[in-house]
C-alpha cells in the first residue's frame, strides 16, 4: 500500500522535500513508516498525526493515509497562545506573540461588532479555552506555522471593537493565510460561545453534534 508522509521543519530540511510516498506492506503501523524513513527522524522529538489526527506509533495505517511527522506543537520552536478573556483585546500585543525570525509572513484577523451599539458574549469558558487551544495546535500542524495566537472576548463588546483576534506567522504567506483562516473558521464552528443581540441570545458558534 502507498502512504503519503508529510515532513516539517528540521525533517523537511533533512529530506530536502516536504512530502514523500512510502510503499508499505498491508497491516503496517506508524512505527513501520518511521523505520522506512531510514533514520531521517533520529534524534528529533516527534509529534505524529494520521489524516490530521494525533496518533501513536502503534496506529495501523491504511492505503492512501497521510502521515504527518512534525515538531512538537507546544514548547520547542513553536509558540502557541490562546485565551478567552473578559476585557479589551489588543491586536498589536497578539502580533508580538507570533513574530519569529523564521517567518516571512504574519497574517491577522479581527472580528468586530457592527450595526449595533454593542454585543454581549457568554460562553462555557473552560471548554472554550481547551477547544481554542486544540484548534490552534491543529492549524500549526496542518500548515507548518511558526507561531499562532488567538483570543476571544466575553462580556460586552462595543461597536467597532474586536471580539475575536487571530494572528499566524509562517515562512511563506500561503501558509500564514491558510493557518489564520483555519483558526477563525474552526472557532466559529466549534467554540461554545453565544452572543446577545437585541435582547436575544444567539449561537455565535454552534458546536457540532457528537460524532459529526
Amino acid at each position: 500500500m502507498i502512504v503519503t508522509v508529510r515532513l516539517f521543519a528540521a525533517l523537511k530540511e533533512r529530506a530536502g522535500t516536504g512530502q514523500l510516498e512510502l510503499e508499505l506492506p498491508d497491516g503496517a503501523r506508524v512505527a513501520d513508516a518511521l523505520a522506512a524513513l531510514d533514520g531521517l527522524a533520529d534524534g528529533l522529538p516527534l509529534v505524529l498525526a494520521v489524516n490530521r489526527e494525533y496518533a501513536r506509533e502503534d496506529r495501523m495505517l491504511q492505503e492512501h493515509d497521510e502521515l504527518a511527522v512534525v515538531p512538537p506543537v507546544s514548547g520547542g520552536d513553536l509558540r502557541i497562545h490562546t485565551a478567552i478573556v473578559e476585557g479589551a483585546l489588543s491586536l498589536d500585543a497578539l502580533v508580538e506573540r507570533v513574530r519569529d525570525p523564521r517567518a516571512g509572513a504574519v497574517v491577522t484577523f479581527s472580528g468586530v461588532t457592527r450595526d449595533v451599539l454593542h454585543l454581549d458574549y457568554d460562553g462555557y469558558v473552560e471548554m472554550a479555552e481547551q477547544e481554542l487551544r486544540r484548534i490552534a495546535e491543529e492549524a500549526a500542524t496542518r500548515f507548518g506555522l511558526c507561531a499562532v495566537a488567538s483570543e476571544h472576548r466575553t462580556g460586552r463588546v462595543a461597536i467597532s471593537e474586536p471580539s475575536i483576534l487571530v494572528a499566524a506567522s509562517a515562512p511563506h504567506r500561503p501558509q500564514a493565510f491558510a493557518g489564520a483562516r483555519y483558526v477563525i473558521d474552526q472557532l466559529k464552528a466549534r467554540l461554545p460561545i453565544w452572543k446577545q443581540e437585541a435582547g436575544a441570545w444567539k449561537h455565535e458558534h454552534v458546536p457540532p453534534a457528537p460524532g459529526a
